[in-house]
């Protein structure tokens, strides 16, 4: 649907506020939590308590412009970028496997000058955007299984194994979970997608639990065993867990309080980044952590509003995709952090330290935002 005919028909009304809202008040908690996590940590490694702090407060600035700018930026005008986007992502990730920087045995990371960017991030985001395009425009044809189902695994495929090759699973298996999400609502033969699912399940089963002499078997594999029984190899694969639950059951119903986290004292790995829902869990307790939770609910069930009352299928398709990635993530976060699935490296999102992801989650907002002024009446 063309820009003139979106705003004769759905004239412009005011952005949902309840996801600007939502989304400003946890990126506040994030900057908050970043400091109280880290602080000890960073003057050990750096000489000063506030370097994540004064980063993710930037980032947040950073992540706040572009959230507007998006939320200005008519959405049906991200088709013609769809490809590109998608190509300069493609290009990216070929990039960080030939000269990224390596860190915790991972090559995820592409610094340019001083600036650290992880391309999965804007995979996602152009993925989103390409599939919402494409989807819409061929919506006749994705009840077949060549024209409908094929031409978004392909794709699919091709970022699978260049984050898989860093390495890195949670990124790639939550962008194959977002694709048939995406598939699903905008119409795709179930028959294709269940049988798809089948064999999904299948071959990570063969990924996770292949013991096997690769050295990406072993690293699955081991994660998976700390997953069944932490205690197994508490110093090893099983410590960053076990330090998690401790943390969790630290913090009783109402917390140690704000900055009074013993786990963030060297003992919690990645406190300030993955596993920061766990020192919120030990700081502000049980009531803390389900008031975070239950903003995130909020935020994704406003944000299936956006998608079911969005003007066109391109629309309701990109608001689908933000907002499942969203809910993915967190939900993957808060399971690991709780021992509900295996460890991996899923940030939470707006909450936990990170630039780059800060940036695209608050942008991805400010498309929604957009979407949202859009739709239709109730």
């Amino acid at each position: 649907m063309g820009r003139k005919g979106t705003k004769k028909k759905y004239p412009k009304k005011k952005i949902d506020y309840p996801i600007f809202i939502i989304t400003l008040t946890l990126v506040c908690i994030g900057v908050v939590m970043v400091f109280s996590a880290s602080y000890y940590y960073a003057n050990q490694k750096f000489g000063d308590s506030y370097y994540f702090f004064k980063r993710q407060g930037m980032w947040a600035i950073v992540g706040l412009c572009g959230m507007i700018f998006m939320a200005n930026f008519d959405y049906w005008k991200l088709k013609k970028f769809s490809k590109p986007l998608l190509l300069i992502s493609i290009a990216m990730l070929v990039a960080v496997l030939l000269i990224g920087d390596e860190k915790n045995n991972a090559t995820r990371w592409l610094s340019i000058g001083k600036l650290s960017v992880q391309p999965s991030e804007v995979a996602k985001l152009s993925l989103i955007v390409y599939m919402s395009e494409s989807m819409s425009r061929r919506q006749k044809k994705l009840k077949s299984f060549w024209q409908g189902i094929v031409p978004y695994l392909l794709v699919t495929g091709v970022f699978f194994v260049l984050i898989i090759k860093q390495p890195n699973l949670s990124t790639a298996g939550t962008l194959v979970i977002l694709t048939f999400i995406m598939m699903f609502v905008a119409g795709c033969s179930m028959k294709h997608l269940w049988g798809l699912v089948g064999l999904g399940a299948l071959g990570a089963a063969a990924l996770i639990l292949r013991p096997g002499d690769k050295e990406g078997g072993r690293y699955w594999y081991k994660r998976y065993i700390a997953f069944k029984d932490p205690w197994v190899d508490p110093n090893g694969k099983g410590y960053q867990i076990i330090q998690s639950l401790y943390s969790l059951g630290s913090g009783g119903w109402f917390g140690m309080g704000l900055g009074e986290s013993r786990q963030k004292y060297l003992y919690l790995p990645y406190s300030e980044t993955d596993f920061i829902f766990a020192v919120i869990g030990e700081e502000l307790g049980f009531i803390g952590a389900t008031i975070i939770m239950l903003l995130f609910l909020i935020l994704i069930w406003r944000g299936i509003r956006v998608a079911i009352s969005a003007p066109d299928l391109f629309g309701s398709l990109l608001a689908t995709g933000i907002i499942s990635m969203i809910a993915i993530q967190v939900s993957i976060n808060i399971a690991v952090v709780t021992k509900s699935m295996p460890p991996t490296g899923v940030p939470l999102p707006f909450i936990s330290y990170g630039g780059s992801s800060l940036f695209l989650f608050m942008s991805s907002i400010g498309v929604l935002l957009n979407i949202s002024k859009y739709i239709k009446a109730n």
